[in-house]
């Protein structure tokens, strides 16, 4: 009576094979990942830098169509926003009160009339590379200065 063993499983060989190829995969893998976070650091300020521009813009228009220009705010959305030279101030009350969500990013005032956006890590903490600064406009009929940091060309912070 000859009786034939079934074989089962994988053998030393075939399991040294696949864990070479899963080794080679992850070293080419691992590299384009890590490098993930900084883009969305860089596309998250971009963002931001999009939405400070766009709340100055709306709250000049509304500036505007109250027809007073000497009102130091104006109401948005239920939020009383502080006015300088008919664009929002950098203090707390002023541009911040124009975005909806800003979470992900430390509020600083580095210098008199700078109001700074700079993204946090996943851990939490600041990314000093990082950041939007926005200056409200200095006289009457000027814009206020919205900056990336850093610049378009880069491809992450």
């Amino acid at each position: 009576m000859n009786i034939k063993k079934v074989q089962t499983g994988f053998t030393l060989i075939e399991l040294v094979v696949v864990i070479t190829i899963l080794g080679i995969l992850a070293a080419f893998a691992v590299p384009r990942f890590a490098s993930l976070e900084g883009q969305a650091r860089l596309a998250a300020t971009q963002s931001l830098a999009g939405s400070l521009r766009s709340g100055a813009a709306l709250a000049h228009a509304v500036w505007l169509a109250n027809g007073n220009p000497a009102a130091a705010s104006v109401t948005m959305e239920g939020q009383t926003v502080t006015m300088v030279n008919g664009y929002p101030s950098v203090a707390a009350t002023g541009i911040q009160r124009t975005l909806v969500e800003f979470t992900g990013f430390a509020v600083s005032t580095p210098v008199a009339g700078t109001r700074r956006f700079t993204k946090t890590s996943s851990s939490g903490a600041p990314v000093a590379t990082c950041f939007v600064d926005y200056i409200a406009p200095a006289a009457p009929n000027q814009a206020p200065q919205i900056t990336v940091t850093p610049a378009a060309p880069a491809t992450s912070c």
